[in-house]
């Protein structure tokens, strides 16, 4: 039986940066440093009562979709796949077995394709790891959105003056785009690395290592 986890809000953040592209300064920050990357904070809370902050980077998106052919804009399977992952158990944890919970998912998810495993369709690589999500909500976590009324009463007791939509993850889904180009760059690096671990793999126009630009024309070679 799954645990139910309850999910009350999500906040946008961003991950360091030294401001020098915005005309300022700070200390001690590299002078090639950008940073700023959108950061999502997703506040959940456990059975006891305890209370949790998931990060989730806004490139971890981008990489889903490259990993498993999700659509960028289908931010509910994004969320869902992301939100629950971090309770897919490593097949080489051997603890996991003296775990139920773990032990059922390793056992119904047992030799499903990852987004690694070469010579096998877009759509059974993500239905395979869709199915590995659903298997942790049946047997391990599953996330809800907590009561409404009950986070309104909340954000009313510690005197904050915001309405509480109906889904906490809303923020997400209403701000959240990908940037298709990105989606397409992080693509073509798993498809390189897939391809490399199935067999010696030589560069073309559309799957190439890094910092590779392959073209289609002939070029010149000079002396």
């Amino acid at each position: 039986m799954a645990e139910t986890w309850t999910i009350w809000d999500a906040e946008l953040g961003y991950s360091t940066t030294s401001l020098l592209q915005a005309g300022g300064e700070q200390a001690g920050q590299r002078a090639d440093h950008d940073g700023a990357e959108p950061m999502w904070g997703i506040s959940r809370v456990r059975p006891d009562g305890v209370a949790h902050m998931h990060i989730i980077p806004h490139s971890t998106f981008e990489w889903r979709c490259a990993e498993y052919s999700i659509d960028p804009d289908d931010m509910t399977t994004l969320l869902d796949v992301v939100l629950h992952e971090p309770w897919i158990p490593s097949p080489d944890d051997a603890m996991a077995r003296f775990q139920p919970g773990a032990a059922e998912v390793l056992r119904v998810t047992h030799g499903l394709p990852t987004c690694w495993t070469p010579g096998v369709p877009a759509a059974d690589r993500l239905a395979a790891h869709l199915t590995r999500i659903k298997a942790v909500k049946t047997h391990r976590v599953q996330m809800v959105a907590e009561d409404r009324q009950l986070r309104q009463d909340v954000m009313a007791y510690v005197g904050l003056d915001a309405v509480a939509p109906e889904d906490p993850l809303e923020p997400v889904k209403t701000l959240t785009r990908l940037d298709p180009a990105r989606v397409e760059a992080r693509r073509r690096a798993v498809e390189w690395h897939r391809s490399e671990r199935s067999a010696p793999t030589t560069p073309s126009f559309d799957i190439k290592p890094p910092a590779t630009w392959m073209g289609r024309k002939r070029w010149g070679v000079t002396a």
